[in-house]
């Protein structure tokens, strides 16, 4: 199946996504699945589901670490205590998790 033709599945089944979210689910999809063409509308269905909610998680990471990088940017990077450094190495964590759903590298386990 190409990227072309799952787009078109997707709009059919749901006919109000802007473009943008109809490329970046085809986008998910093509990285999540390995064989696209076996996804009848069930399975492409419960692949989407699927998708959206690894995706819902990673946003919701990386939301709460954009209020922890905030709160942190407001300090004096000169004292920074051992607990900002554990910040700073999760907001990468969290990046790099959201970078791996997008450009379908199996994350890293940190």
């Amino acid at each position: 199946m190409t990227c072309e033709q799952l787009a078109r599945r997707l709009e059919r089944l749901q006919p109000h996504s802007s473009p943008r979210d109809v490329a970046r689910l085809c986008l998910l999809l093509t990285n999540l699945s390995d064989d696209l063409d076996s996804l009848d509308d069930d399975g492409l269905i419960e692949a989407w589901q699927q998708a959206g909610l690894k995706l819902q998680v990673a946003t919701d990471q990386h939301a709460a670490m954009t209020l922890e990088l905030e709160t942190l940017a407001r300090s004096d990077p000169e004292k920074f205590s051992p607990e900002q450094i554990w910040v700073l190495v999760r907001a990468i964590k969290v990046q790099s998790q959201i970078l791996s759903l997008y450009v379908g590298h199996t994350p890293l386990d940190v």
